[in-house]
């Protein structure tokens, strides 16, 4: 007796594969107005978060004001620590988030916290601050797991405030700064802090080889254009308002006003 036997050939499980960077980015829309950084920045988290299954998160910089509010943790699942120079901001976050205090650019910062920590490490505004940002970067890399992201939001070399902010005296550019923008006082909850602007750029042709130097396999930087800083100037507002368009249009690296870097580990 002849028995014929069918057998079904088993097919191949496909691995889900990450999707690169860039890709997520255009998913949100990405546009190189300087609008979009602000609106998106804690989009552009939790897109990345759920893409890469991104769950220990650590925020550069987080003092009072962390870009999560205590019940978005526990609905986005996700830990949240927050990271802060100073003690007295992080005891004014909220007590939902664990707290780690130290200079995120200090060589001894691994050593003290322990390798490989979180998933995913964001700043907003604090690289312009440090002196040594590829000891930063070193660090966030150290402090991440394998397959981590890093998400740095700073402005840039060479628009005209943030060049004339560099230029000019601590004391005169603060001043400047106050007389335009009031609420920016010193004992105020968005104070001016010196800025140098080391490896602050919107090109991947200055940033890509440092990250990759360090350790980083993937590095996207997402460039903005324009700023709020001359609005209040007649003549020149026009001006330059009319330079940024052009710079935007012809996506001039060097005049860009605001950068995403992404790195991924």
């Amino acid at each position: 007796m002849n028995v014929r036997h069918n057998f079904e050939i088993a097919q191949p499980v496909q691995a889900f594969a990450p999707r690169g960077l860039k890709a997520i980015a255009d998913d949100l829309g990405y546009s190189p107005d300087w609008n979009w950084s602000w609106e998106n920045y804690k989009a552009m988290i939790l897109a990345l978060s759920r893409e890469y299954g991104l769950r220990q998160h650590l925020e550069i910089g987080g003092g009072r004001d962390p870009v999560f509010g205590p019940a978005e943790l526990t609905e986005h699942d996700i830990a949240v620590t927050i990271n802060d120079l100073s003690q007295r901001e992080l005891d004014l976050a909220p007590p939902a988030f664990s707290k780690l205090c130290c200079d995120i650019a200090a060589k001894d910062t691994v050593r003290a916290t322990g390798r490989e920590q979180f998933d995913f490490a964001y700043c907003r505004m604090v690289m312009e601050h440090l002196p040594d940002v590829a000891q930063m970067w070193r660090n966030v890399h150290d402090l991440l797991t394998p397959g981590g992201v890093a998400l740095s939001f700073f402005p840039t070399l060479f628009a005209p405030p943030f060049a004339a902010n560099q230029i000019m005296p601590e004391r005169l550019s603060r001043a400047v700064l106050h007389t335009l923008f009031p609420d920016r006082a010193d004992d105020g909850d968005n104070p001016k802090f010196p800025a140098h602007y080391n490896l602050c750029r919107g090109s991947e042709t200055v940033i890509a080889p440092v990250l990759r130097e360090i350790g980083f396999r993937e590095v996207v930087v997402l460039p903005f254009y324009g700023y709020s800083y001359f609005w209040k100037i007649p003549g020149l507002k026009q001006v330059d308002a009319a330079f940024t368009k052009v710079a935007r249009a012809r996506d001039w690296r060097t005049f860009t006003s605001f950068a995403y870097v992404i790195a991924r580990k």
